[in-house]
């Protein structure tokens, strides 16, 4: 194992790609407690560019001396540690560009706390009206709740977008819907490393967000053209991982995701041509076979699969 992997068992933090859902039960499905104070940590891992794991989404930064960027934005308790270490390590200068990778709460809640530090935040041109709607729903079903202010990108992007950036060339590609309809593949090229957003759950089972247009399909379509697209060599970051396996990794961790999703499509697809109907296929918990580090089938899984199997 090699040691930044070693380190991301004792200091990474999970969180599901829903602000809506309870961070209780993925640490759970993880096999270990929720924290009750937030672990975080900065971990290089090539050239200018590293990882901070704290609350949330895994976000990824680039520091040189000419340009500063940062990807996805965890939650406002955890940004504003990541902040204050950016800027020590930045010598306090403006972030030239914050990266959401998608809309949801945990990669984009801490927006409201960079937003002062960064130049522009940018994103899938999707992703401003699915980040709105996902607050508005959240603001209907707890109407007692006082609502979280919502900073969204003022910079958007179609399909593809590409500048340098302090030395660093930074790339995004949309490759179309998968886990929402606006998840950003963002690449730094010099340093070869790849920053997948929720586009891989590293041995977990995945939020599947159907209401903000996934497709478990083209998801599968999308990690096997991510992975055409770049080097053998290149190094992942995730948005989510196990405590086993960590947040980063190499081709074969999207190729094991893609595996996963068309074996999740392929187990649900067989209980409905077994006659099975929907209240009973979304409460299997059996292991999906080939796949036992997810541990047992879970409805969050389960249902957007039987939905899209049988839209």
């Amino acid at each position: 194992m090699n040691p930044n992997r070693r380190r991301f068992l004792t200091t990474s933090s999970l969180a599901l790609a829903a602000a809506t859902v309870d961070l209780s039960k993925l640490f759970a499905q993880a096999g270990r407690p929720a924290p009750q104070t937030p672990q975080t940590a900065f971990i290089p891992l090539r050239g200018t560019v590293g990882v901070f794991t704290g609350q949330g989404g895994t976000i990824g930064y680039h520091i040189s001396k000419e340009g500063v960027v940062v990807v996805d934005a965890q939650m406002p308790v955890t940004a504003k540690i990541c902040l204050e270490g950016i800027k020590e390590r930045d010598g306090g200068r403006m972030i030239d560009i914050l990266v959401n990778t998608h809309h949801h709460g945990d990669h984009t809640g801490g927006n409201p706390v960079f937003k002062s530090s960064v130049k522009k935040i940018l994103a899938h041109a999707n992703v401003p009206e699915l980040q709105r709607a996902a607050a508005a729903r959240q603001a209907a079903s707890r109407p007692n709740d006082p609502a979280p202010e919502i900073v969204v990108a003022d910079a958007t992007f179609t399909s593809t977008w590409r500048e340098d950036v302090g030395g660093e060339w930074m790339a995004l590609k949309y490759y179309g819907a998968a886990h929402t309809s606006g998840d950003a593949v963002v690449t730094f090229e010099k340093a070869n490393v790849v920053h997948m957003g929720d586009l891989v759950f590293n041995r977990m089972h995945p939020y599947i967000d159907r209401p903000a247009g996934a497709s478990i399909a083209n998801w599968i379509k999308v990690l096997e053209h991510t992975v055409a697209d770049h080097q053998n060599s290149t190094t992942y970051i995730f948005g989510h991982g196990s405590a086993k396996f960590g947040v980063t990794g190499a081709r074969a961790d999207l190729l094991y995701m893609r595996d996963y999703l068309t074996a999740l499509l392929g187990f649900v697809r067989g209980e409905i041509n077994a006659g099975k109907p929907k209240d009973v296929i979304v409460k299997i918990t059996d292991p999906l076979t080939g796949f036992p580090d997810h541990g047992p089938l879970i409805e969050r899984v389960l249902t957007p699969a039987y939905e899209e199997v049988t839209a």
